[in-house]
């Protein structure tokens, strides 16, 4: 997993390297906004400005499918939502050994700017046997917990505006 901060917004790349074939990836759709995507193979990401309770949570399918919720704290979701002007522009490629996805997030769908943003980067992997498996740059707590605040340690600093 991988952030870079860019002229346009944000750019995440996701790799999945293994044995891709024991893996339970979703088929290639139309692009779309979908609901429920981490019950199966879902790249995700937990945005927040530095020093902001309210956070963004960006879902990414290999199907195409993608989702964005926003959040007033920790798991409770804004009661103005988001208006989705942009849609996330992102790309999965194959190779016999891996799978990347690729994403660049407009700064409309990010937090409102700040100094430096804090990314949470995390994966939902579904074996073919269906069994779900949980990855994260850090897990907080005992149990996988993507929302938790201290998951978002990745510290990106922003260029003037």
């Amino acid at each position: 997993m991988a952030a870079s901060v860019t002229a346009t917004g944000l750019r995440l790349v996701y790799t999945v390297a293994g044995n891709i074939a024991e893996l339970q990836i979703p088929r290639a759709t139309a692009p779309s906004q979908a609901d429920g995507l981490w019950q199966h193979t879902c790249l995700e990401a937990f945005v927040a400005t530095e020093g902001d309770h309210a956070y963004r949570e960006f879902n990414f399918s290999p199907s195409g499918q993608w989702a964005i919720y926003d959040f007033a704290r920790e798991r409770v979701r804004s009661s103005e939502g988001i208006d989705v002007a942009v849609s996330p522009i992102f790309q999965t490629s194959f190779g016999q050994d891996q799978f990347t996805l690729t994403t660049d997030l407009a700064w409309v769908v990010l937090p409102a700017r700040g100094s430096a943003l804090c990314l949470g980067l995390s994966a939902v992997i579904e074996e073919a046997n269906g069994q779900l498996s949980y990855w994260a740059l850090t897990h907080p707590g005992e149990r996988p917990d993507f929302h938790h605040p201290a998951s978002r340690m990745l510290r990106l600093l922003l260029p003037e505006n």
